[in-house]
């Protein structure tokens, strides 16, 4: 039986992806972007906020779904599937996406005059720190592809391996230890970490998705707890924009307690949470659900080309900037779902499921 929740959580944190990156324009940390304004706290409170548990979330996810899916598949066909659905769309985005967004931020950040053919050369040649501000090499949020291909591939030897000794973590742990699987994460985050995103932590994360979350009785345990469990998240998570944003370093220890309690709290909370309200499906659930892959695949492209053609057009107002980018960013990426998800050929470059016009 289907998990309408888990397919609810993903497109709904999928969602918040447009403001976070549009938010990335004015980061205060001076972080490079493909679109830099200026350094902005309020805005940047939005990115703080979420970045501790959004993309953890979705691996978490992704390692639950991977216990449903070998429920009906082998090994063999799970890795298959994989690579159509990550390998390629990555590919896809890396060498056709990419290369526009690096164009124009070296034309907004550094005034590059050349064209953009020109500068695809640029793109592939150029390695620097691989974010792509600087218009050199960068996989951008494909990276997430990469990596959860590469956690699949890893998670799958690793589930083969602890199945010989028929390995059943989500019988062994209580719900109170739930929340005690989260200590390891400060430490795991340092561990084959490329631009602040650790494989080890990622792989940990995918693990305990595919160990312990699709347990039917934790899961229930956190539906019980969710409202107390989101409570103390949301403090944590707070207290983390507080001291990351308006406190100049002066607790570094309890900001990074505050930030990965906000972690491993908000998702056992959210994950009870969307098993209490979110499990069910709908047309507008079915929608989303169809689309939400090329929804991650397109956003980030139609974020920076609205700042970019915005900024020309009005300046730096920031408030028009950033709403107008965000409402014009979400049109145009739906836009593009619709027209992908009914071309066979997009379908298979992006991973998307063809849909008939029948």
């Amino acid at each position: 039986m289907r998990k309408h929740y888990i397919d609810n959580l993903r497109w709904i944190i999928l969602l918040i992806l447009i403001p976070y990156h549009v938010a990335m324009a004015w980061n205060a940390w001076g972080e490079p972007n493909y679109i830099f304004f200026e350094g902005n706290r309020v805005i940047s409170s939005i990115i703080v906020f979420f970045s501790p548990y959004f993309m953890p979330l979705l691996f978490v996810l992704a390692g639950i779904s991977t216990k449903f899916a070998l429920r009906k598949r082998t090994n063999k066909e799970y890795l298959i599937e994989r690579v159509k659905r990550l390998l390629v769309p990555f590919l896809f985005g890396t060498i056709v996406l990419m290369p526009i967004m690096t164009y124009i931020a070296d034309k907004f950040n550094y005034s590059y005059s050349g064209g953009f053919f020109e500068h695809y050369a640029v793109f592939f040649t150029k390695y620097t720190d691989l974010i792509g501000a600087d218009g050199g090499f960068s996989m951008g949020q494909f990276w997430f592809l990469l990596y959860l291909l590469v956690i699949s591939v890893v998670g799958i030897g690793i589930i083969a391996l602890f199945k010989k000794v028929i390995f059943k973590l989500e019988k062994s742990v209580p719900f109170w230890g739930v929340l005690l699987l989260g200590l390891p994460l400060p430490f795991l985050s340092e561990l084959l970490s490329i631009g602040g995103k650790s494989l080890v932590e990622y792989l940990y994360l995918f693990l305990l998705g595919y160990y312990v979350f699709s347990s039917e009785k934790i899961v229930n345990k956190a539906e019980k707890n969710c409202w107390l469990l989101f409570g103390i998240g949301f403090v944590a998570t707070v207290l983390n924009v507080y001291l990351f944003l308006w406190i100049d370093n002066e607790y570094i220890l309890l900001n990074t307690i505050a930030k990965y309690v906000s972690e491993w709290v908000v998702i056992i909370a959210l994950i009870g949470l969307a098993k209490r309200y979110w499990n069910f499906s709908g047309k507008i659930s079915g929608y989303m659900n169809q689309r939400s892959f090329l929804f991650y695949i397109y956003h980030f492209i139609w974020v920076v080309l609205f700042q970019y053609i915005l900024y020309g057009l009005i300046g730096k107002h920031t408030v028009v900037l950033f709403i107008g980018s965000v409402i014009l960013a979400y049109l145009a990426t739906f836009i593009s779902c619709e027209i992908s998800i009914r071309i066979p050929f997009m379908c298979f470059l992006t991973g998307a499921k063809y849909k008939s016009k029948k």
